[in-house]
């Protein structure tokens, strides 16, 4: 009986995985079509960072607004309820006759990851059979990182051999996301007590760190904001990198790239699940040096085979970055506020997915890409050494027993 209680659990939790991977499909679905839009509605690089910036408003609206809305309503609504805004994202994209569509279709995406990111991550956590919450971290990073991949590289083929370039991509899209929907009305719910009316649900933001935990969440913070810039930094500006730097114009190839990215990421964070928290942050700290410098090495010398080699380090060093601050996270937080402070860790990830690449594109106009690239590689370098040595601090592992159980 344990044994097909522990087997359904793994069946319902993988299910919740692929419904983490179908909500990030659409964020890396747009990636390869921007040098598209820009073509047909005549926008700007800087526009470009823009629309794809314009996705943190919806992020930040649900996390201060709707940050605790998985906790009192359930996972599986919540998590539903995010995929169907997915779909209006979508649609908007479908139907886009201007920039004005591509930014309504960001911020709705925007709603839909914030939703759904918090509810989807506890969910995986507390279906995970084991409660082994390393693997927790573990599947969700990789189904996250493995729904960027696919939606790069599908968008990528069919914009570049399939029909309608700006429609098709779309269309598959919104199918899959009826399919994902339909598998999670399957999965079990794990909030025990759900509220069970409109007038006992609480929309008062809670999104703060409780004081015992700040030192281990100051860490896990600038892990994972320099991990998702470097995300954004491939999700945004790798298109007119390729086209405008490498020669690159087929937006397969785009598509290709950037794939090739977060697939490395992908299987990274899967493949070193079993590594030591301590490990895995000095193996990101170590790659994310490694990665920054290949990639302004291929920059300066406008080498694709080299930003090849840097892309798939950088990948793993976001796998490692995003699994390692996750992990953190998951193992410190309490579990009557669990989504309380993964919505503080994914305001910083969205944060760092968005803020950073609008001020590339700002600082591009005004001293140029090679010079925006490489203080965009020193910030993130920086915060990657902050991450390290607090990470590998007597302070940071003395911390962890007592925090364990705090609440204040």
């Amino acid at each position: 009986m344990r044994k097909r209680t522990s087997r359904s659990r793994l069946v319902s939790m993988r299910i919740a995985v692929l419904g983490i991977a179908a909500l990030y499909v659409g964020s890396t679905t747009l990636t390869p079509l921007y040098p598209i839009y820009q073509r047909v509605f005549g926008f700007s690089e800087l526009t470009v960072t823009v629309i794809y910036a314009i996705y943190v408003v919806g992020n930040l609206t649900v996390l201060f607004v709707f940050g605790r809305l998985s906790d009192q309503l359930g996972r599986r609504p919540t998590a539903i309820a995010a995929l169907g805004l997915n779909a209006m994202s979508a649609a908007c994209f479908l139907a886009a006759s201007g920039v004005g569509w591509l930014v309504g279709g960001r911020v709705l995406g925007g709603f839909a990851a914030g939703l759904g990111a918090a509810s989807l991550t506890a969910w995986i956590a507390e279906l995970e059979p084991r409660e082994d919450r390393a693997r927790a971290a573990a599947v969700t990073s990789a189904g996250n990182l493995g729904g960027l991949a696919f939606g790069a590289v599908t968008a990528g083929l069919l914009a570049g051999y399939g029909p309608w370039p700006l429609r098709t991509s779309w269309v598959f899209y919104m199918a899959l996301l009826g399919a994902a929907i339909v598998l999670l009305r399957s999965a079990p719910e794990t909030v025990e007590q759900p509220v069970r009316s409109w007038r006992e649900l609480s929309l008062r933001p809670r999104i703060g760190v409780p004081r015992g935990l700040r030192t281990q969440f100051v860490a896990s913070a600038a892990l994972a904001f320099a991990s998702f810039a470097l995300g954004g930094f491939y999700g945004a500006l790798a298109p007119g990198l390729l086209m405008q730097r490498m020669g690159q114009s087929n937006v397969g190839v785009v598509g290709g790239v950037v794939a090739l990215y977060f697939g490395v990421a992908a299987i990274t964070a899967s493949a070193a699940r079993r590594l030591p928290r301590r490990t895995t942050l000095a193996g990101a700290v170590g790659l994310l040096l490694v990665g920054l410098f290949l990639l302004m090495l291929a920059d300066a010398h406008r080498a694709f085979g080299l930003l090849l080699a840097g892309t798939v380090v950088a990948g793993g060093a976001m796998a490692l970055g995003y699994r390692g601050s996750l992990q953190i996270v998951d193992e410190i937080a309490p579990d009557d506020r669990r989504a309380e402070l993964l919505a503080s860790y994914l305001l910083v990830c969205y944060v760092g997915n968005s803020l950073p690449i609008v001020s590339v594109g700002v600082l591009s106009r005004l001293a140029g890409p090679e010079t925006a690239h490489r203080l965009f590689a020193v910030v993130l370098a920086l915060l990657g050494l902050v991450a390290g040595g607090i990470g590998g601090s007597r302070r940071f592992s003395q911390a962890r027993p007592a925090l364990s159980g705090a609440r204040g």
